[in-house]
């Protein structure tokens, strides 16, 4: 499986790059040398020290995305070093951009260069020169990043006998403040991973705030994050048999579409962590244990699946009398919902079409029906493991799975011939539609959760 969270600005997706979140103090800074250089002339030098990874490649770069005034760019080895080559650059930028503040970005350049002692005396030396000659109207800023306090003190000290040029001699870059890591790195990961959220991985937000108290900046935090999911990936490969389908019934359109925001439908309907997170209160993530839920998540691939009452309605009739023949035209139509394409292992070949409750006679009927059976869970999910035998799946009712750690009776059980999942453990959700809410919703995924992160050893049963 291949993942991708990088680190440094450079390896970066570049449609990604102009979401980076602005430095307001350095805005602040440009700001003031733009106004100072309109009313004064010249051009002026910012020395910035930061340590590696807290994002000043990111805040400067970007300069130009936060404010549509300001053109940045990145010099180059050669045009640090060769004065007509740096004259040359400026000229041509300010020719393309006659309204607009050049930003010029020395990025660490120094950490490569020998004799790195006399670098800032010469750079220096060079762009005096442009402030006192030709160049000097033209409106530009110069952004030396370093990682090192002593070379920029040597930045700063070169700039003794032009001390105008000098924006700031201590202006040092901390990137975001730790509350913010984790959402950038959530961010971050989702981006570069086809929106995939980093939970999906088995690292939750609280993982993120714990590493990040190990880390000094956010680069530092990514890279232990990396770390992470290259140590986690292989055991979360390592897979069950079994796979937990929280099936709930839903009589009309307002019901559906309240199991679907927990859900993500495109994807099989696996459980949308993101969503029943955001349904917990604080005391929920303040003493859940979430972490364990999440490994229960990928462990047991949840998936949460509405189906609607109109599909069971026909085939449910006289529940008690477990004889009854069940009409192929109905079974024909229940093999074309969404559950019967995962629980029998062919949602990979379904060309997927949302499901739409419409306002019809027979989901009228369906709605009064449900109502009367929402009673009578055991007997519906008995009929339901029927229905799942009529449609050729090997489906038990009310079995008992045993583990060292506990014992889960399941509403129904299918094996299948998958090679990855070949067991559905099937949870019958069947609340009446008053009852079908979000906050009902987000309790009944705990209590599975929780069930069967007793099931296979990552909680002890209390």
């Amino acid at each position: 499986m291949s993942i991708n969270l990088p680190s440094r600005y450079e390896d970066l997706n570049e449609a990604y790059k102009g979401r980076l979140a602005p430095n307001q103090d350095l805005i602040s800074l440009i700001t003031q040398a733009k106004k100072a250089m309109t009313i004064s002339g010249g051009i002026r030098f910012l020395p910035i020290f930061g340590e590696s990874g807290s994002g000043k490649s990111s805040a400067s770069r970007e300069l130009s995305t936060h404010m549509p005034d300001v053109v940045c760019n990145v010099l180059s080895r050669e045009e640090i070093e060769s004065g007509e080559m740096l004259k040359s650059k400026i000229s041509g930028l300010h020719t393309r951009n006659k309204d607009k503040t050049l930003v010029f970005i020395i990025d660490q350049y120094e950490e490569n260069v020998s004799g790195r002692e006399q670098i800032p005396s010469q750079f220096v030396e060079k762009i005096s020169l442009l402030d006192r000659g030709e160049m000097r109207n033209i409106p530009a800023v110069f952004i030396w990043l370093t990682t090192s306090q002593d070379f920029r003190n040597m930045l700063v000290s070169a700039t003794s006998r032009n001390k105008r040029i000098l924006l700031s001699k201590d202006f040092d870059l901390s990137g975001p403040e730790k509350s913010e890591w984790a959402k950038i790195v959530e961010e971050t990961f989702s981006f570069h991973n086809s929106e995939k959220p980093l939970s999906d991985f088995g690292i939750i937000r609280d993982d993120i705030e714990v590493i990040s108290l190990d880390a000094s900046t956010i680069g530092e935090c990514i890279e232990l994050i990396g770390a992470r999911l290259g140590e986690s990936l292989e055991g979360l490969q390592n897979i069950s048999e079994y796979q937990v389908v929280l099936l709930w019934p839903v009589a009309d359109s307002l019901r559906n579409q309240r199991v679907f925001q927990f859900s993500r439908p495109r994807e099989g309907y696996r459980l949308n962590w993101d969503a029943w997170y955001a349904e917990l209160n604080a005391d929920d993530r303040r003493t859940l244990p979430l972490h364990e839920f999440n490994r229960t998540r990928l462990y047991f691939d949840l998936r949460v699946i509405p189906l609607r009452a109109a599909d069971l309605h026909k085939l449910c009739a006289n529940l008690e009398d477990d004889a009854i023949p069940l009409a192929q035209t109905y079974i024909r139509r229940f093999t074309n919902t969404h559950f019967f394409h995962v629980v029998s292992d062919n949602w990979q070949n379904y060309d997927y079409n949302p499901v739409r409750e419409r306002e019809s006679k027979r989901a009228d009927e369906a709605k009064d029906w449900y109502e009367t059976v929402t009673s009578k869970p055991t007997q519906l999910g008995k009929r339901i493991a029927k229905i799942l035998r009529e449609c050729g799946l090997e489906a038990t009712h009310e079995t008992d799975i045993t583990t060292q750690y506990s014992t889960v009776r399941t509403d129904v059980l299918v094996i299948t011939q998958s090679q990855t999942k070949p067991k559905k453990i099937i949870e019958l959700k069947a609340y009446a539609s008053e009852n079908t809410m979000p906050s009902t919703i987000k309790e009944q995924i705990k209590v599975t959760l929780r069930r069967h992160a007793q099931l296979a050893g990552f909680l002890s049963r209390q």
